[in-house]
C-alpha cells in the first residue's frame, strides 16, 4: 500500500518474526552470546525468557540460521501436551517414525538417534518456543531423558524460550533440579528510548535505501517508544500503522504529529485489541437519582 509511495522493497514493520531483520541491541546481543556459550560448552538446558513480543522467537531464529553441518535442530513451538505428545514431536522433526512405538520405544528410537548423531560428530539441539506452556511434570520427564549422555558428551542440548510465566514455573520449589540444570538463563528486557530509534531506523534502512532511515522523526520514534514501552512486536504495529496514516496525507515524513493522530484514534476507539480496555467511568445524571 505505503511501499511504493515511500520507496521500500518490502514492509519495514510485518509483525511476523523476521530473522533478516533482526536488531541486535545490547541485551538482544548479551543473550545471543550467552546461548552460543552455552551451546559450545555442552549446556544442557538454556532458557530465554521475556515479555510478549520483545523479540524472542526472532532471536532464536537468527541463532538458528546460523548453524552449521555439523548441528541439527528441532524447534517445536507451543507444545502443551503429554510427554509422549512431545516425543513424537521430537521424533517427526528428526525425520524418525513414531507410529506404533510406545513411550520406551520413542525414547530408545531418538536415543539411537542421538548416539549416531554423536558418532558423526554432530550436535543436536531441540528447542521449543512457547516453552511456558508445557506443564512442571512433562518439564521434569524431558529432565530424566536428558539425562542420556555418551561419555562425556551431552547428547541433546534443550533451549526454552517462553514467556515470563516460564520463569515462575522453573523457580518453583519441586523444580529445583531442572532450575540447577539451567546453564544460560537471560531475561530478554525491551528496548530502552535510543535502542528504539535505532531499531526503527535499522529496519527502514534494510526495507528500502539509506535515505529512507531519517523517515520517522527522532520525536516519532520518541512518541512510538512511549506508547510501546519498547517491546519490539508493538514498535512494529505502531510504526506500520503510522506509515499508512502519512501515506494517506502524502507526508514525506512521519512526525510526532502523525504518530499522536494515530494513537488518539485508537484510543477514541477504545485502545488497541492487546490492550485491556479501561472501565467506562459511571456519569451522574442532572438532578440526582429520581
Amino acid at each position: 500500500m505505503y511501499e511504493a509511495f515511500y520507496g521500500f522493497k518490502v514492509k519495514p514493520f510485518a509483525l511476523l518474526p523476521q530473522e533478516e531483520f533482526m536488531f541486535l541491541s545490547r541485551q538482544h546481543r548479551m543473550a545471543l552470546d550467552l546461548l552460543i556459550y552455552g551451546l559450545r560448552n555442552q549446556a544442557m538446558f538454556c532458557v530465554v525468557s521475556g515479555d510478549i513480543g520483545t523479540g524472542k522467537t526472532t532471536l532464536m531464529r537468527y541463532l538458528l540460521s546460523r548453524h552449521g553441518p555439523r548441528t541439527q535442530v528441532a524447534m517445536i513451538t507451543g507444545v502443551n501436551g503429554t510427554f509422549e505428545e512431545l516425543l513424537q514431536w521430537l521424533l517427526t522433526e528428526f525425520g524418525l517414525e513414531h507410529r506404533g512405538l510406545d513411550r520406551i520405544g520413542m525414547q530408545q528410537a531418538l536415543i539411537q538417534h542421538f548416539k549416531w548423531a554423536n558418532a558423526l560428530n554432530k550436535r543436536v539441539i531441540l528447542v521449543i518456543d512457547e516453552a511456558q506452556a508445557l506443564a512442571p511434570d512433562v518439564l521434569e520427564e524431558l529432565r530424566l531423558f536428558s539425562n542420556i549422555n555418551a561419555s562425556r558428551t551431552t547428547l541433546l542440548q534443550t533451549v526454552l524460550v517462553g514467556q515470563l510465566s516460564l520463569r515462575e514455573v522453573l523457580r518453583q520449589p519441586d523444580m529445583r533440579q531442572f532450575a540447577q540444570r539451567v546453564a544460560v538463563d537471560y531475561l530478554l528486557a525491551p528496548l530502552d528510548r535510543e535502542q528504539t530509534q535505532a531499531y526503527i531506523r535499522h529496519r527502514l534502512e534494510l526495507a528500502g535505501t539509506a535515505a529512507r532511515r531519517d523517515l520517522f522523526t527522532e520525536d516519532a520514534c520518541d512518541a512510538i517508544f512511549a506508547a510501546s514501552r519498547g517491546i519490539p512486536r508493538i514498535v512494529n504495529l505502531f510504526s506500520d500503522t503510522a506509515l499508512v496514516y502519512g501515506y494517506a496525507d502524502e507526508k514525506s515524513r512521519i512526525d510526532a504529529a502523525t504518530v499522536n493522530e494515530m494513537l488518539a484514534d485508537k484510543a477514541r476507539e477504545g485502545g488497541w485489541l492487546f490492550q485491556t480496555p479501561q472501565p467506562t467511568p459511571l456519569t451522574t445524571i442532572a438532578g440526582g437519582a429520581g
